[in-house]
């Protein structure tokens, strides 16, 4: 028994001290093996109009992580809102946003590192800053109603930072 928890332990210690390795400033990876293609990140104005379809609060995974996610459409096209609370921590390389088809990220996953399984998220870009508000366009070839809740994911160590589930506005 001593034996399963030491080896717990210390697989516990390595995915902690990889997931806290210093961040790069672009967070950008040249591995491309079962990703995504991202989508650009968008820079709004506040003068845009636009309408909440649904939105979510985050709740903590891997780090701690907070705010609110929304997406929103503009212009009739949509996006994924992270508000000016959001924050979350910069202990991680290659951290994404995400949209997950489960309603429960957090709760379907297994602690400490909450990972996920491919086929059941999509990447929308590399998360832009850890903190204050940001968007990101949502491909028009993914099926909003498909998606249940927004994500941060440290991809380079299959860890999700938080995770907000969505409610219909």
């Amino acid at each position: 028994m001593r034996l399963q928890h030491l080896v717990l332990l210390c697989l516990v210690s390595l995915l902690t001290l990889g997931c806290n390795k210093q961040v790069s400033g672009n967070q950008a990876s040249t591995n491309t093996s079962d990703r995504s293609t991202p989508s650009p990140v968008v820079e709004t104005s506040p003068s845009t109009k636009s309408t909440t379809i649904k939105s979510g609060v985050f709740v903590p995974g891997e780090q701690q992580t907070e705010g609110t996610a929304r997406i929103v459409t503009k212009n009739g096209k949509p996006y994924l809102e992270l508000d000016q609370a959001f924050k979350t921590s910069e202990q991680g390389p290659d951290l994404v946003v995400i949209l997950h088809r489960s309603d429960n990220v957090i709760g379907s996953t297994k602690p400490p590192a909450y990972p996920l399984k491919k086929g059941d998220y999509v990447v929308l870009a590399p998360l832009k800053k850890f903190s204050g508000a940001q968007s990101y366009a949502i491909p028009e070839t993914i099926s909003l109603n498909d998606y249940k809740s927004a994500g941060i994911w440290c991809r380079k160590f299959n860890a999700t930072f938080g995770a907000a589930k969505f409610t219909s506005s």
